[in-house]
């Protein structure tokens, strides 16, 4: 009796022993975004010429010597001769992969290709040549994707993420290990990049440069190419057009959305506010002061002694904040707000001389006169609802301006009678 109580006693001790060295396994099946890749040696040989290209994504523009850039996110950028602007010709597409931003100095366009810098030499834009290339120069980043679906793990030894394939998932779980998916989020240039002032940027325009829109974060003093992504400042020496070599890479700060250059000071518009440095010495970037707001997405363009600045708000911008704040930075060190203006959804700006132009996304494009800081509000002169308007860059007497819905130029030599003077529609 006392034996097998014993066996029994030992019985129950071993199931306990074995049970104790499993732990409880979980099946789980989901929708998940598995990454696309591109070899390094295909995405390294992919720069080449298209005759067509439909516009769909349109991301950044740029404007150089009578020709017109437009930005397909992701994927290269179209060609215009816009030397007739009631009329611009397509010239080609220019096959970039994981391109986002782009600058112009001579004949030689920069641009990024996902993790490189390529030169790209554009002397005859109907048939370019890539000169220059910087491997590895940036982040590894991805295109955007759905938020909504789990991202599957990322192995960027394969190549670069070129895009996404939705697939059905079943996967055997540890439940003290729930997986943690690596998210690695859209490229570090892609939200939206570095910019000259539109109009007045002399240290851009004597360099033989083009110019870009407020959302750039791209851009070119003298014989350097300054970048910036989410928080590295980048500096690029362009003395041999196609050697250029990296000076500079340093943390600046954090959450950079965009940048304006204005002589040698550098605005950086970040989500919660905007950041001024000196770049006289463009080796060194000097922090010169801040000016803090509501955390939200925000551009700057800056002319004289005032600074222009949108914050929007929703998604990953943060708060719900929309609006259009005016800032006096007659001392540059401690810039001070003016006054704040309500908008619907604002992206990109610019300014020529009194004339304010916005891009409020869904509610349009809308021109002010901006004469008075203290009620732009109250003397808008025009609104152009039926777009989803993106970035501009005003060119004196014609603006050119960038949306959701493609690209527009309109004629403002006469402010009470400002026209649409062509368009490049979005094929859907």
């Amino acid at each position: 009796m006392k034996t097998n109580r014993l066996n029994t006693i030992f019985q129950l001790l071993a199931m306990i022993f074995i049970l104790s060295g499993c732990e409880d396994k979980y099946t789980e099946q989901y929708i998940s975004l598995e990454p696309v890749y591109m070899s390094y040696k295909d995405f390294r040989e992919a720069v080449k010429t298209e005759s067509t290209h439909l516009l769909e994504k349109p991301g950044k523009i740029y404007y150089k010597d009578n020709y017109l850039f437009i930005n397909e996110i992701m994927k290269g950028i179209h060609v215009y001769n816009n030397t007739n602007p009631a009329s611009p010709q397509y010239v080609g597409f220019i096959t970039i992969p994981g391109n986002v931003d782009m600058v112009i100095k001579g004949n030689i366009m920069y641009a990024d290709s996902y993790i490189d810098l390529i030169g790209i030499d554009i002397s005859n834009p109907a048939n370019v040549k890539e000169v220059a290339r910087l491997k590895s120069v940036f982040p590894y980043s991805v295109p955007p994707h759905e938020s909504n679906y789990r991202v599957g793990q990322i192995d960027d030894t394969q190549g670069v993420v070129v895009d996404w394939s939705v697939r059905k998932v079943r996967k055997e779980i540890e439940q003290i290990d729930y997986p943690v998916y690596p998210v690695f989020f859209g490229s570090q240039f892609a939200d939206l990049s570095m910019s000259t002032d539109a109009s007045k940027n002399s240290a851009s325009q004597t360099s033989g440069a083009g110019v870009g829109g407020s959302m750039a974060r791209f851009g070119l003093i003298g014989n350097h190419l300054l970048a910036v992504d989410n928080s590295t400042y980048y500096n690029f020496d362009l003395t041999n057009a196609t050697s250029p070599s990296l000076e500079t890479k340093t943390g600046i700060s954090s959450g950079i959305e965009t940048m304006f250059l204005s002589g040698n000071t550098m605005f950086l518009g970040t989500r919660t506010g905007m950041r001024v440095y000196n770049v006289t010495d463009v080796t060194k970037p000097t922090y010169i002061s801040d000016f803090w707001h509501a955390t939200g997405c925000d551009p700057v363009v800056v002319q004289n002694n005032k600074a222009y600045v949108t914050i929007r708000g929703g998604n990953v911008c943060g708060s719900n904040v929309n609006r259009l704040d005016v800032l006096d930075i007659t001392n540059i060190k401690t810039p001070v707000l003016i006054r704040s203006y309500n908008m619907t959804g604002p992206y990109g700006l610019g300014i020529d001389d009194d004339v304010l132009f916005v891009c409020d996304g869904d509610a349009g494009l809308k021109v002010y006169n901006a004469s008075d800081p203290y009620s732009i509000s109250e003397h808008l002169i025009a609104t152009f609802k039926d777009i989803n308007a993106y970035d501009v860059i005003p060119l004196g007497s014609s603006l050119l301006m960038i949306g959701a819905d493609g690209f527009y130029q309109y004629n403002y030599t006469n402010l009470n009678d400002i026209k649409q003077i062509s368009a490049i529609k979005v094929v859907k």
